[in-house]
């Protein structure tokens, strides 16, 4: 194997307008670029490093670090799983090894996961949260899209879902509450969403404090995304939820990613694939996930002012394969 060169960069990403959750606004994104160089060949990848998470650029950066001595002397996907714990810079490490794999190879990384050539996804697009009369205002300018993910507070709730569906009738949703919902909100919340046509409601409760979900009519499928993380936490999601939201930031890559959607299916979980805002080359390992996902939310680049070029091709809400400029 040729020596290894290791780089590390930060980059900020303007979002277009601002992006808003229960925990806050955001205007840009920041993310960290990973480069592995061996010879000819160059294999990178991207990642989102997320404060809900207890991540900083700078803390990911200093993760990616540690790793500068293994990387550059030969650490494989495989090794490097127990050199790091998961988060997004093993996320970052592991997607460059891919990439780095397959192009040295000259096989797609698809192949190299055993999995079924790519095909295009529908992903669901992002509606920030806002009042129920700005949500709507945002959900006409979308209604064509077939997916949408609306992004809630808790009160209110039932009246944004409710304008955004007069607004857009023919779309499905997805609803994500962002632990901002209450337990003694379910009773009433579950059988509205359900009345709405709402097909699935992402992380309603605080995660830890999720365990009434297990004794509650789920009327709507409910999906794991702050109380999931990897295939390490899989039993005790697996009680309280129907789905779980696999993000490469979260499970710390792809090769864990591939092995937490195995696990899920094998316990009777439908899968998710969500992202981080970030832009194409933080999504195209996900697309690998997508092809075992019920549910494809990977719109980050959709949401960013420019995209990074090669980029990820949109059409609409059809996301195509990546190309191996770009990832893979």
């Amino acid at each position: 194997m040729a020596t290894r060169h290791l780089t590390v960069r930060r980059e900020t990403w303007p979002i277009r307008g601002a992006f808003t959750i229960s925990r806050g606004s955001r205007t840009e994104a920041e993310v960290v670029v990973v480069e592995l160089h061996a010879g000819e060949h160059r294999g990178w990848a991207e990642c989102v490093p997320y404060a809900r998470y207890g991540e900083t650029v700078d803390s990911v950066v200093a993760q990616i670090e540690t790793l500068r001595e293994p990387l550059e002397t030969g650490v494989d996907r495989l090794g490097l799983q127990s050199q790091i714990k998961p988060g997004a810079a093993r996320n970052a490490v592991d997607c460059a090894l891919w990439d780095l794999e397959a192009k040295a190879s000259g096989e797609p990384a698809w192949r190299l996961a055993g999995l079924d050539t790519p095909t295009p996804l529908i992903t669901a697009y992002t509606l920030s949260l806002g009042t129920p009369e700005k949500m709507a205002e945002e959900a006409a300018a979308s209604a064509d899209r077939p997916l949408l993910k609306v992004k809630l507070g808790g009160e209110q709730d039932i009246d944004r879902v409710s304008a955004i569906r007069k607004a857009a009738p023919d779309s499905r949703l997805i609803v994500d509450a962002n632990e901002a919902w209450r337990p003694e909100m379910l009773p009433d919340y579950l059988p509205a969403m359900a009345e709405l046509g709402v097909a699935l409601i992402e992380q309603p409760l605080p995660a830890g404090k999720d365990d009434a979900l297990a004794d509650i009519e789920r009327p709507v499928p409910v999906c794991a995304d702050e109380s999931f993380h990897d295939s390490a936490t899989l039993d005790r999601v697996a009680p309280l939820y129907d789905y779980v939201n696999i993000k490469l930031d979260k499970t710390g890559g792809l090769t864990e990613a591939l092995r937490a959607a195995e696990g899920a299916k094998e316990l009777g979980l439908g899968v998710m694939v969500g992202c981080m805002i970030g832009t194409s080359l933080a999504m195209a390992p996900a697309t690998l996930i997508g092809g075992m996902a019920a549910f494809v939310d990977l719109d980050g680049p959709l949401l960013l002012d420019k995209d990074r070029e090669p980029g990820l091709v949109f059409a609409g809400s059809t996301l195509n394969p990546p190309a191996a400029e770009l990832w893979g």
